[in-house]
C-alpha cells in the first residue's frame, strides 16, 4: 500500500499550477475544460502503450488506482473512457487492422480525445435493445442514425474540448434490410471546436456534487461513415448475444478498474478524518483536548483504515484472478462484479461515517469527502450497475451454472454467513415454479445484492489472511461487516448483541495505537487538498476566499416601515 511498493507517477503534479488553483468558484464548464488538461498531464505521466491496454499490465491497474483521482475525479472519468473503453476497444482489432495503430497512438498520447458510446437514454442496462443503426449502402459506406429520441447516446461528454474527438459508437448493423446484431464503429464527433456534420450534442446540466464533466446527449442524423469505420465483420454472427458480450469486453474490465478507485478514496477518508480529529480540540484555553480521544470520533476513522487495508488485499487477489484467462469467463466476470460491490460499499460507508464526524465542515466540497462520495455513486452505476450485476450473478449461481472460488477459510464467520444466505435463497428457488416466477421476484431479487456482497466480504477476508494483513485490522473488518447483518449472527452464530459489541471494542482498542502508522503507510497525504486538515491550510484557504467589506450603516431603530391595511377579518380571528 505504500509508495515504496507502488511508484506515485503523478506525485510531481500535485503542486503544479494546473492542480493548485482553487476550482470551486470556477464556472462549471471552465472547470470541466481544465479537467481535460489535467487528464492529459496524468496520461503523459504514465506513457501508456498499446501492450499495456491489451495485456492489462501493472501500469494499467496503477492508473486506475492513482490517488490523484481524489483531487479531481473528472480527470479519471475522461482517462478511463479514453484509455480503457475507447482505445482499448479499437486496440483489439489492430492485429488484423494495423492501419488503426496511429489512431490508438493518438489517443494514448492525447493528441485526440476518445469517447465510448453504447448506453442509450431509453434503454440503460438493456443494451441488447439499443436502437442506433448503421446501414450499409450500395457504395460500401454506412449511414449512422438515431431513429428515436430514446436512442440518444446518454452521458459520454462529446462537447468540443479543444482537440479532435472520435468515439467508438455501438449500433445495429443493417445489411440489405437484415439486422446483423450490434457492432462498434469509429465515428468522428467534432474537430475540437465544432461538431461534425450530422452529429448533435446537447450538454446536460452538471450532476451536482462530483467534479464537473460536460456529460451530453448525442444523436446522429444520416452520418456517413467509411467502410473502415466498422470494427469487426459484416457477416451475421452465429450467436448474436455472445457476439455482443465479446465486443463490449472492455466494460467488464472497466467494472474492476473503476472500482479500484474506491481504495484511494477510502484511504483519503481515513487520512482526512485522522488529521482533522487531531487538529480539532475542545475544552478551556488551558486544557485543550483533540476530539480523537472520543470513541465516537475514532470508530468511523478506524473502520475506514481497517477496511482500506483489507480492500487492498482483495484488490490484489481480484486483479490476479480476473487476469487469469484459464478461468471460466463467467467466473472472471463474477469476480469483477463482486469486487465492485464490496469496494463501492466500503467506500460509501467510509465517506458518510468520516464526513459526519467532521461536522459542518464535512459538508463542503472543498474538503473533498462529499465530492468523493458523489463520485462513488457514479462508479456504482458506471460499467455495470451494482444491483443489475448482482441480480444476474446470484441467479446464475443459484441455478448452478457455475461456481465462484471456494472459501479458503470455510469455518470463518464470514464464510459461514455467505453459505447460510446462499442456502436460504437456494431453498426459495427450489420451491418456486421457476427462476422467473413472482416468488423469485419477491423473495430472491431483493436479496441478490446483499448475497453478492456477502461473497465479497468472505473473499476480502480470505485475501487479507493470505496476504498477511495485520490480524487486528482483519478483526475490525469482520466486526464492521457483521453489523451489516447482525441478526444473522445472533440467530445462526450464537453471537448476541453484547458479544458483537465486545468484538468490535477489542478490535478498535487494538487498532487505535497503530493509527498514525497506518495513515503513513496509506501514503496519500500529498493528494489531500482539504483545508480542514491543518491550521496552516485553513488560514491560506480563508485568505483566498472572496471577501465582502464596506462602510455602509443600517439604523436598526429607524427602518422604513410598510403600512399594513388591517382588515376586519384579521381582528375578528383574534377575538
Amino acid at each position: 500500500m505504500s509508495s515504496k511498493n507502488v511508484p506515485r507517477r503523478t506525485l510531481h503534479l500535485t503542486h503544479s499550477p494546473m492542480f493548485s488553483p482553487r476550482v470551486h468558484s470556477m464556472d462549471p464548464l471552465d472547470r470541466a475544460m481544465l479537467s481535460y488538461e489535467k487528464a492529459k498531464a496524468i496520461a503523459l505521466s504514465y506513457d501508456m502503450s498499446i501492450d499495456d491496454l491489451l495485456n492489462l499490465s501493472p501500469k494499467f491497474w496503477q492508473l486506475h488506482n492513482d490517488p490523484i483521482t481524489v483531487m479531481d475525479f473528472g480527470t479519471t472519468t475522461l482517462l478511463s473512457i479514453q484509455y480503457n473503453l475507447c482505445a482499448g476497444t479499437i486496440a483489439r482489432y489492430i492485429e488484423r487492422r494495423p492501419e488503426l495503430i496511429p489512431l490508438v497512438e493518438d489517443l494514448l498520447k492525447y493528441r485526440k480525445h476518445g469517447q465510448f458510446m453504447m448506453t442509450e437514454l431509453g434503454h440503460g442496462l438493456d443494451i441488447g435493445n439499443i436502437e442506433t443503426t448503421a446501414t450499409l449502402t450500395s457504395t460500401g459506406e454506412f449511414i449512422l442514425n438515431s431513429p428515436t429520441p430514446s436512442s440518444a447516446k446518454f452521458m459520454p461528454p462529446t462537447v468540443p474540448a479543444g482537440q479532435p474527438c472520435v468515439a467508438v459508437v455501438f449500433a445495429k448493423l443493417i445489411v440489405n434490410g437484415e439486422d446483423r446484431g450490434h457492432r462498434p464503429f469509429i465515428v468522428a464527433l467534432n474537430d475540437g471546436k465544432q461538431m461534425c456534420t450530422g452529429v448533435q450534442c446537447k450538454q446536460l446540466p452538471p450532476r451536482g456534487g462530483p467534479n464537473p464533466v460536460p456529460h451530453s446527449l448525442t444523436t446522429f442524423r444520416n452520418v456517413r461513415l467509411p467502410r473502415g469505420s466498422l470494427l469487426g465483420a459484416l457477416e451475421k454472427p452465429a450467436d448474436i448475444h455472445a457476439n455482443l458480450m465479446s465486443i463490449i469486453e472492455r466494460i467488464t474490465i472497466g467494472t474492476i478498474a473503476l472500482s479500484c478507485l474506491a481504495l484511494p478514496f477510502t484511504q483519503a477518508y481515513a487520512t482526512i478524518g485522522t488529521l482533522y480529529s487531531l487538529r480539532r480540540q475542545i475544552g478551556s484555553p488551558t486544557q485543550r483536548t483533540p476530539i480523537l480521544q472520543f470513541r465516537t470520533q475514532q470508530a468511523p476513522i478506524l473502520a475506514a483504515a481497517a477496511n482500506a487495508f483489507v480492500m487492498q488485499a482483495m484488490q490484489n487477489w481480484s486483479i490476479k484472478n480476473f487476469c487469469d484467462r484459464r478461468l471460466d469467463g463467467r467466473v472472471r466476470h463474477g469476480i469483477a462484479a463482486i469486487f465492485k460491490s464490496v469496494m463501492v460499499q466500503h467506500s460509501q460507508q467510509g465517506a458518510l461515517g468520516v464526513s459526519e464526524r467532521c461536522g459542518a465542515q464535512g459538508l463542503f466540497a472543498h474538503n473533498q469527502m462529499t465530492t468523493l462520495h458523489a463520485e462513488m455513486r457514479g462508479i456504482a452505476i458506471a460499467e455495470g450497475d451494482v444491483l443489475g450485476l448482482a441480480v444476474r450473478l446470484v441467479n446464475e449461481l443459484l441455478l448452478g451454472r457455475y461456481e465462484m472460488p471456494k472459501p479458503k477459510n470455510p469455518d470463518s464467520l464470514l464464510a459461514r454467513h455467505e453459505a447460510g444466505m446462499f442456502a436460504e435463497l437456494r431453498d426459495v428457488l427450489k420451491s418456486a415454479p421457476g427462476h422467473r416466477s413472482e416468488e423469485v421476484n419477491r423473495l430472491v431479487l431483493p436479496y441478490c445484492q446483499p448475497m453478492m456482497e456477502a461473497i465479497g466480504h468472505r473473499m476480502a477476508y480470505d485475501a487479507a489472511v493470505e496476504q498477511g494483513v495485520r490480524p487486528a485490522l482483519i478483526d475490525l473488518y469482520v466486526a464492521n461487516v457483521m453489523k451489516l447483518d447482525a441478526a444473522w449472527y445472533v440467530e445462526f452464530a450464537g453471537l448476541g448483541r453484547a458479544a458483537q459489541q465486545a468484538m468490535e471494542t477489542r478490535a478498535m482498542d487494538a487498532v487505535l495505537p497503530m493509527l498514525g502508522e497506518l495513515v503513513k503507510e496509506m501514503d496519500v497525504f500529498a493528494y489531500i487538498n482539504a483545508p480542514l486538515v491543518s491550521d496552516e491550510r485553513w488560514a491560506a484557504f480563508v485568505d483566498d476566499m472572496k471577501t465582502h467589506e464596506g462602510n455602509g450603516r443600517v439604523d436598526l431603530f429607524n427602518l422604513p416601515r410598510r403600512p399594513v391595511a388591517i382588515q376586519p377579518e384579521m381582528v375578528r380571528s383574534h377575538l
